[in-house]
């Protein structure tokens, strides 16, 4: 992932951290063999205390351990909620929720190089205003039940549809997805595919789980007419 997200074209893994790391060098050790696995675009680091709010002390930990084998395989590594935090740590970008902060106010605090991703729910309105702000990619969901987060709306394939014949902003999608169910998101257009869970909880491991995915993901991919 670059500052045009997803440049290789096609719909890439975008890999979310779980909400709790207590191990940073053992966290290391499994995103190291999920990232060996096979393709991933980006690497969010989404750590939460027990009330939800960023865990910005876990975050420097896990950045410090995970940036630098990231960012050797070409994966952007993006910090959650906090703009401030990303521009201290020289992350590549940050991802922000309708909450967090002004996506406007985030694009001038991270410069013009930074990637830029917005929450979006499952609204047009939201997504076009994220865009409108610098957003480089916005996301929808979720799509499926999750027990990651309590999800805020639930989006329907049909939206990522609309979105890649109205626009060439790249569309993230979330929310409950796995190699079982991932093949309507891909197959409508979705640009990213964001997990958590289903990589670091899947049976067998993460570099499984990625194989899983990719597997799964390239038997969906759209043909080149949209199709």
């Amino acid at each position: 992932m670059a500052h045009d997200p997803n440049a290789d074209g096609g719909c890439r893994l975008y890999l979310i951290t779980p909400p709790r790391i207590d191990d940073a060098d053992a966290f290391a050790e499994a995103l190291q063999s999920a990232l060996d696995a096979g393709d991933v675009a980006c690497l969010q680091l989404r750590m939460k205390t027990e009330a939800d709010d960023i865990d910005v002390e876990a975050t420097r930990r896990v950045f410090d351990r995970v940036a630098a084998l990231s960012r050797a395989r070409d994966v952007a590594v993006l910090i959650n909620d906090s703009p401030e935090l990303a521009r201290e740590l020289r992350a590549d970008g940050v991802h922000i929720g309708q909450s967090d902060f002004d996506a406007a106010k985030a694009r001038r605090l991270l410069g013009d190089d930074a990637i830029l991703g917005v929450t979006c729910h499952a609204s047009k309105d939201l997504a076009f205003e994220a865009g409108e702000a610098g957003a480089d990619y916005v996301a929808f969901g979720a799509f499926f039940p999750t027990a990651t987060k309590e999800p805020i709306a639930r989006a329907e394939p049909e939206l990522l549809a609309w979105w890649t014949h109205a626009t060439t902003l790249p569309s993230v999608a979330i929310g409950g997805i796995t190699p079982e169910n991932c093949g309507p998101l891909v197959a409508a257009g979705a640009d990213f595919l964001a997990v958590s869970a289903a990589v670091w909880a899947r049976p067998g491991g993460p570099a499984k789980a990625v194989s899983d995915f990719l597997a799964a993901m390239a038997t969906a991919e759209p043909s080149p007419s949209g199709d």
